[in-house]
């Protein structure tokens, strides 16, 4: 685990790293990339790159931090990748269950096997499930979703590759919104973003703009930090109303580490 500059989240915690592409968003996957210079490094786990693979010994780390943290699950992987064992995602899920002060945000492109795991599982309160839609043909991501029993469910947009058009948020908590960055990013216009932010206004559903990404809002190319994450001239960093089970912890300096 380790802390993490996602916009949206506090940490990052990996029980299985590694993924195969399966639609528009995934064509230049950060994480493909971020695995490569791992395995330059011989970092541990990564001797074989990107490939799917397991690791039951970080199975634990969350319960070693006593501190209430918001988790991004598998940031470098997707926790319903299609060779993931069932046993193995038990184990994640009875992690989560022992550790209701945190919060875990789960993110997947594979809404399919999200609804299957979760049609004989329930899903834990402290679970924020969610899916990605990047392109309009796959808003079907967003019916098979609302149709999980999760206290929080979410949407991430990004990379928002072209106009979503009309979006159906019934049952849906929090949008997050933002543009591809890396060296072959594609652009996102200004007019897409904005659209989906004033449909999240009308629909009460929580907008969160995470970046312009590699194209700035005015269409010019640079350093994705140089073109923030200002749309409408402000910084949207709307999260749902959600609140933790109470419980009464015993504090220590214990901090995620690294990968």
């Amino acid at each position: 685990m380790k802390y993490s500059k996602i916009e949206w989240t506090e940490a990052t915690w990996n029980p299985s790293i590694g993924c195969d592409k399966v639609s528009a968003g995934c064509k230049f996957c950060y994480a493909e990339v971020m695995a490569q210079r791992l395995q330059a490094m011989r970092t541990p786990g990564y001797k074989n790159g990107f490939e799917f693979k397991i690791l039951p010994e970080r199975i634990e780390a969350p319960l070693k931090i006593n501190k209430p943290t918001k988790f991004f699950v598998n940031s470098m992987s997707d926790l319903f990748h299609e060779r993931m064992p069932y046993a193995f995602l038990d184990r994640v899920f009875a992690t989560i269950r022992k550790t209701p002060h945190h919060t875990y945000q789960i993110l997947t492109k594979r809404e399919m096997n999200l609804e299957k795991y979760f049609r004989s599982r329930i899903v834990p309160d402290n679970v924020w499930l969610g899916v990605t839609v990047e392109i309009s043909k796959k808003k079907n991501r967003i019916d098979v979703l609302r149709n999980i029993d999760a206290k929080i469910r979410f949407l991430s947009i990004e990379p928002l590759l072209e106009n979503i058009g009309k979006l159906d948020l019934a049952g849906i908590h929090w949008v997050i919104v933002g543009g591809e960055s890396g060296h072959g990013a594609r652009p996102m216009k200004p007019e897409w973003a904005i659209d989906i932010q004033r449909q999240c206004d009308k629909q009460n559903v929580s907008f969160f703009f995470k970046q312009w990404g590699a194209w700035g809002a005015d269409g010019l190319k640079r350093n994705k930090k140089a073109n923030g994450r200002i749309l409408l001239g402000k910084e949207w960093n709307e999260e749902p109303k959600y609140e933790l089970p109470k419980k009464k912890l015993v504090q220590n300096s214990m901090r995620p580490q690294a990968l």
